[in-house]
């Protein structure tokens, strides 16, 4: 799989990336790609989005 970004995010945002893992999502900022990488279990993930 592979990073995503928002369509609303532009050049200029500060934006995270997500990228769905078996069971897990991983979150990154944008603009750090090689920097630190977030995990969450998925529903959780579902819970921070809602």
């Amino acid at each position: 799989m592979t990073w995503r970004k928002s369509t609303y995010s532009t050049s200029q945002a500060n934006c995270v990336e997500i990228r769905h893992l078996n069971g897990t999502v991983a979150v990154r900022d944008s603009k750090n790609p090689d920097g630190p990488v977030l995990v969450f279990p998925t529903i959780d993930w579902r819970r921070v989005v809602r």
